[in-house]
């Protein structure tokens, strides 16, 4: 795909339902020109035949693979029960690039929203900070989409960034598998993160984590000494970039690359980049995961055909 939309230029649209739509018709009106052509955004997904299922829709080249017989499900059918958790701690609400961690943020969880909702998936919302700001559960109807827009909208006054409480309240609320999409900076401890993904998991939640920084934390793109203030706590610390930028930028690194490993071992796809990163680019990331996961899926069932063979 070309001529990718400026995030600075789409901050500019007021209303962030027309951010969301500018994001996702330019997606697909590109898609044609896109340097993934053959990529196919008709995702469809595979789960077990079950008593009751319309055998016209079964897949006899798996089954002929396999020995199982799998419904393959389409768009339009798979009624996928997605949540978007987008944060909305203090911590996002630095920006160097003209808008804020945050503004992107909304608007990224927004563009998910608008695409989903496109696809007759149903589609919830929960923003947090130190705790649940507010919940919306997961529905596919009229006017539905404009009330997550409401919510994504609303200007918080949290604090502090906590993972525990927006992702245990997640776990309890959707009994249902379906997938869980985490949009945030991470600026929280290892275990914690990987505490509480890892409890989404064994709920048997697919979880997909967007890491959104600014470019200045990547890359610590300060030259004068001057006072720094935490976001979080307000507390302000005088800071020579030059004596303490190779300590942060090991630091960060470390803490990137723990947040890497949790995640592989967790099974979930993350998702690093910086916010004056095209949102387009984050619908490829996702159909990609969803696609990726599709495929382990269907491996499972092989190995499992397999096990049951030599036992």
């Amino acid at each position: 795909m070309t001529n990718f939309i400026d995030p600075a230029a789409l901050m500019r649209i007021k209303s962030l339902e027309m951010r969301a739509k500018v994001v996702v018709e330019g997606f697909f009106n590109g898609l044609h020109r896109s340097p993934f052509h053959g990529f196919s955004v008709e995702f469809s997904e595979y789960r077990q035949y079950t008593a009751g299922d319309d055998p016209r829709y079964l897949d006899w080249k798996l089954y002929a693979r396999s020995d199982r017989c799998y419904i393959k499900q389409f768009e339009d059918e798979t009624n996928l029960r997605c949540y978007l958790v987008a944060d909305r701690s203090r911590s996002m609400a630095y920006g160097s690039q003209g808008f804020t961690k945050s503004d992107y943020a909304a608007t990224l969880a927004a563009t998910l929203g608008y695409f989903l909702t496109r696809q007759r998936d149903s589609v919830g919302l929960l923003t947090f900070d130190e705790d649940v700001v507010e919940l919306i559960g997961a529905r596919y109807r009229p006017g539905h989409l404009h009330r997550l827009m409401l919510a994504l909208e609303r200007e918080t006054a949290g604090t502090a960034t906590d993972l525990a409480a927006p992702l245990e309240r997640i776990a309890q609320r959707v009994q249902k598998r379906g997938v869980i999409v985490l949009i945030s900076d991470l600026l929280a401890p290892i275990d914690a993160l990987e505490r509480n993904l890892g409890y989404l998991r064994t709920r048997g939640h697919e979880v997909i984590v967007y890491r959104v920084l600014d470019p200045a934390e990547i890359d610590f793109r300060f030259d004068a000494p001057a006072m720094f203030r935490d976001l979080e706590s307000g507390r302000e610390v005088y800071i020579d970039p030059e004596a303490t930028r190779q300590d942060y930028l090991r630091r960060f690194g470390e803490h990137s690359a723990a947040i890497e490993k949790t995640c592989a071992n967790l099974g979930i796809d993350l998702h690093q980049f910086a916010i004056d990163r095209p949102l387009e680019l984050s619908l490829f990331d996702y159909l990609h995961s969803r696609q990726r996961r599709g495929r382990q899926v269907m491996r499972s069932g092989r190995m499992k055909v397999g096990h049951s063979r030599s036992g």
